[in-house]
């Protein structure tokens, strides 16, 4: 039996069509897009601080449209990715069954909604907004917030998935990888709630961030380079 999808078995590379392989190339660009676009706003908005804002709040003002833009495209080039995923030949070894790519689709349908409901303003971004937390939430804040978190979630656990495949598969350095960075993910998450309002603890949840969307953009070049086109 050929290929992988996520982990690989060790035997030889998988042959799958172009359109999967296309589809597998969504997921190499996603994670960098998203960085990139997010890095270039905090350099150029006014007013931007990472260590007082997360990225979600770049969804307001007049440039708004960009970070939106840039929700909506990385969620949908995740979407693809996980149809790619979905496509490549289970391997015989792995355990998990179809769930993990959902779970990759998850995260990008969550993405798109992050783009339809917007994070309201806060703490002084964009410039005119008062100092300090709000005091109501919108209802399309309140939509953002649970979208973000069921994506989150969701990452979380297709990290933790890919690994329990890689492990069974006898891949340790790519089970190793993907614990960790669902570990760390999970608690650079979790510090924004137990030290809320800690610039330490807002930078080291966007790192985090980072850090699992280059997992998994490295997680699509494995998977490339163990097909190849039929």
């Amino acid at each position: 039996m050929t290929g992988t999808v996520g982990a690989a078995t060790g035997r030889l590379p998988g042959t799958v069509d172009g359109s999967t392989r296309a589809l597998l190339t969504c997921g190499v660009v996603a994670g960098p897009l998203y960085i990139v676009v997010v890095v270039l706003q905090m350099l150029t908005r006014d007013g931007f601080d990472i260590s007082r804002h997360p990225a979600s709040l770049l969804s307001n003002g007049a440039q708004g449209w960009i970070q939106i833009t840039n929700f909506a495209v990385t969620g949908l080039l995740f979407v693809a990715y996980a149809i790619g995923l979905h496509r490549l030949p289970e391997p015989a070894a792995g355990r998990g069954g179809g769930w993990v790519p959902r779970l990759v689709g998850v995260f990008g349908a969550g993405m798109v909604g992050a783009a339809i409901f917007s994070a309201d303003p806060v703490d002084g971004f964009p410039p005119g907004t008062p100092t300090g937390p709000p005091t109501s939430v919108s209802w399309p804040g309140m939509l953002h917030f649970l979208v973000a978190g069921v994506a989150f979630l969701a990452m979380i656990a297709a990290c933790f998935g890919f690994a329990r495949r890689f492990a069974s598969a006898g891949r340790r350095g790519w089970a190793l990888f993907s614990a960790a960075i669902g570990g760390l993910f999970l608690a650079g998450w979790m510090s924004i709630f137990v030290l809320m309002g800690s610039r330490p603890a807002n930078v080291a949840f966007a790192v985090a961030i980072g850090l699992v969307l280059t997992w998994t953009s490295l997680l699509a070049v494995h998977q490339l380079g163990r097909t190849r086109a039929g």
